[in-house]
């Protein structure tokens, strides 16, 4: 399968939103679309974005996203990448692009002079468990939790 991995640029913020929507189905969760737009545009295209997001294209057809942000872990006395999300559309599973994703940021968060990437994935999500495991990264059994 040809595409390319590129920055995401303010026309994709609709498309973005529906890869949003269909991750968080994935994952069995809920997403609201209504109110996004304006706000992922802020944090996405401000002059210092809050967070950063690599697009898959075929041709005309967006198949997937990955978004990361730089934090601080106290631990490590050091920052590193989060990976926020990682989706691709079925059809274009199967296919490296998501170790290509990957690798893409391992390469951004170097460049920033920082030595890890940090990101979670459901339990019940055991392919890309397997995925993340083959490509030679470890995790730790947490919970996370969010409070409103």
């Amino acid at each position: 399968m040809e595409y390319k991995i590129r920055n995401a640029k303010l026309e994709d913020i609709a498309e973005i939103i529906e890869l949003c929507s269909e991750h968080a189905l994935f994952e069995k969760c809920e997403f609201e679309k209504d109110g996004k737009a304006e706000k992922l545009a802020t944090f996405l295209f401000s002059e210092k974005p809050a967070i950063n997001c690599l697009i898959v294209q075929n041709n005309q057809e967006i198949l997937g996203y990955a978004t990361y942000s730089f934090e601080f872990s106290t631990w490590n006395a050091n920052y590193y990448t989060h990976m926020d999300c990682l989706y691709l559309r079925p059809q274009a599973r199967n296919y490296g692009i998501g170790e290509k994703l990957v690798s893409e940021i391992v390469k951004i968060t170097k460049q920033h002079g920082y030595e890890e990437i940090q990101w979670q994935t459901p339990k019940f999500n055991e392919k890309a468990i397997k995925f993340y495991q083959r490509i030679g990264a470890n995790y730790k059994e947490k919970y996370r939790f969010n409070l409103k």
